[in-house]
């Protein structure tokens, strides 16, 4: 199997921030370019690759969503020099103080998010976590100096480089969800060579992070057969170890419930035992929280399954992940999709489910 770390790393060097995903919807194009036969992007910029059945009768198509884009914040109002700050898609206040950014103005400024001094506020050291009103970015840059180069509307993103670390994981910024990006690539270089009986679209979708609007719009174009959402979820740790959570590289997470056909779900558990890939159950009684929420209720209704990767510090620039847990949902993928013919669809679906 390819080694997808270089790819990767060169993903979590980009902004790509929730509705201006261009830059790295651009370095995703040009890697899937051989693996499919036609590359698209939607009218709100989800970037579409197919790849075509062998036969031209009539096949079952399967979409693959993994959103590319990212949190980050944005430019409220320029004061004294200082940047006012609110955010784009869910960020914890509690992280950014300290963070080195990019400020996307006229052009790139390196910045340092800061907060009011707690002394200065409330006559002591240190209170409970700050509010996003007592964040700021400070660019180095006069009140004068910035005039012109910076307005409110403009974006900002985590300036931390990506690495990785000992025992085959990698942190950086928007692992969520480019890990899964870097999976659905693992899974269509994994079935380059294959003739397949079923139509594939792998889909980068935009905006997941802003009420997964990408996945929704795609999944109403494409009206694919059924459906997978690629994404990541909580990995255990200290103060975190209920169900909801999974050990760190372990094994991908089969969605359970919410979002999840049995069908596919019972196709899925089956596929992992029989690659002898490790993997667990991730209960979804109300909502995954991820695009196959709206994938499942596009058009009149589309089976649609949710896998995800652990990873730990969600939502912060330095998430945590495993290349390895990668690198098994891409091949699980690649497996349901080299197995997928008009019989096995139409049998799938006729199985009871308990």
């Amino acid at each position: 199997m390819k080694d997808i770390t270089p790819f990767l790393l060169t993903l979590l060097s980009k902004p790509g921030l929730s509705g201006y995903e261009q830059s790295v919807s651009e370095i995703i194009a040009e890697e899937w370019h051989p693996l499919v036969d036609e590359l698209t992007i939607s009218p709100l910029r989800s970037l579409h690759g197919l790849r075509k059945a062998a036969s031209k009768k009539k096949r079952p198509t399967v979409m693959i969503a993994a959103h590319m884009d990212a949190i980050g914040l944005m430019v409220k109002s320029v004061e004294h020099g200082l940047l006012s700050i609110t955010t784009i898609g869910g960020i914890d206040p509690r992280v950014l103080p300290g963070q080195l950014v990019t400020v996307h103005g006229k052009i790139d400024l390196p910045g340092l998010v800061q907060l009011i001094p707690d002394r200065l506020i409330n006559n002591q050291t240190s209170s409970k976590a700050p509010e996003k009103s007592q964040l700021f970015v400070d660019t180095g840059f006069t009140e004068k100096e910035l005039d012109g180069l910076v307005k409110p509307g403009d974006v900002i993103s985590f300036a931390q480089p990506p690495f990785e670390l000992t025992g085959g994981y990698i942190a950086g910024h928007s692992l969520d969800n480019r890990a899964s990006v870097a999976a659905l690539t693992l899974c269509l270089e994994e079935i380059k060579n294959y003739n397949l009986d079923c139509n594939v679209v792998a889909a980068a979708t935009v905006q997941e992070e802003v009420f997964a609007v990408g996945a929704a719009t795609s999944t109403f174009s494409v009206r694919p057969d059924l459906a997978f959402a690629v994404d990541v979820t909580f990995a255990k740790g200290p103060g975190s170890n209920d169900y909801r959570t999974f050990p760190l590289g372990e094994g991908p997470a089969i969605g359970l419930g919410a979002n999840n056909h049995p069908a596919l779900t019972k196709k899925m558990t089956s596929l992992a035992e029989a690659l002898d890939i490790p993997y667990f159950i991730e209960a979804m009684p109300t909502s995954s929280g991820t695009d196959g929420m709206a994938m499942q209720i596009s058009a009149n209704g589309i089976p649609t399954q949710v896998i995800g990767m652990s990873l730990r510090y969600m939502h912060t620039s330095v998430e945590m992940t495993s290349l390895k847990d990668i690198a098994r949902t891409g091949r699980l993928l690649a497996q349901f999709i080299t197995d997928l013919n008009p019989d096995s669809y139409k049998s799938m679906f006729e199985e009871k489910s308990s």
